[in-house]
């Protein structure tokens, strides 16, 4: 058991760490955080387990006229959708591939900006660890879960400190393992299980991907 709130996502991380350590982690296994508020997360996970870090920038699609409302989302060429949702909005496929490709656009130019012209990490035949700071619905994690399928994985993990009961419960089915370090009963948003939940910049992704890149250059010289 963990004490909730977290401190902040660098705690919450290395907690998520301790976790993942007590699984069967391969050697080839690769950490995969989903952009913006799990990477830090993420680089805790990947700086403990001494594992590569790379980057999922995986987009919520929004109801066109209440953006805040996920109708789905996507990651890569992966995409998730509420069917029944958009039946009950009346969403037409219109409205569904004019807000996909908006988002597609933007998730391209967020990839290239934080990695900084460096190819993605190979997944085929490894493990790849699907990291956020929560889950409240889980379909941006469901996204990313399908992506990392696409791209051969050999098994794929999700991992999180926190997260709604239904969100982790229906990713057990989709992802290969899940981590979830607390499941609360009553679950609002994920902000309300950090004391500390500012937003991440993109600069500080792009700080932090680089120094946990670093740090494997350095170590691989050695």
């Amino acid at each position: 058991m963990v004490e909730l709130p977290f401190t902040d996502r660098v705690e919450a991380g290395r907690l998520l760490a301790r976790g993942l350590s007590r699984r069967q982690i391969g050697n080839d296994a690769v950490v995969l955080a989903l952009a913006r508020g799990g990477v830090p997360v993420g680089f805790s996970v990947a700086d403990r387990l001494h594992l590569p870090l790379d980057v999922i920038v995986a987009r919520k699609l929004g109801v066109p006229w209440q953006p805040e409302l996920a109708m789905g989302a996507i990651a890569g060429t992966a995409r998730i959708l509420d069917s029944r949702m958009i039946v009950e909005l009346r969403i037409s496929d219109e409205d569904i591939e004019e807000i996909v490709s908006r988002e597609q656009s933007e998730m391209r130019r967020r990839e290239h900006l934080y990695r900084g012209g460096s190819p993605p990490l190979d997944l085929n035949g490894r493990t790849a660890i699907l990291v956020d700071d929560g889950l409240a619905t889980g379909s941006t994690m469901r996204a990313a879960v399908e992506h990392a399928r696409t791209l051969q994985a050999a098994k794929v993990m999700v991992a999180a400190p926190v997260g709604s009961v239904q969100a982790c419960a229906r990713l057990r089915k989709e992802a290969d393992d899940v981590v979830c370090l607390a499941t609360p009963e009553f679950f609002y948003a994920v902000g309300e299980w950090y004391r500390d939940f500012r937003q991440v910049s993109d600069t500080e992704v792009q700080n932090l991907l680089a120094e946990i890149r670093h740090k494997i250059e350095s170590v691989n010289a050695v």
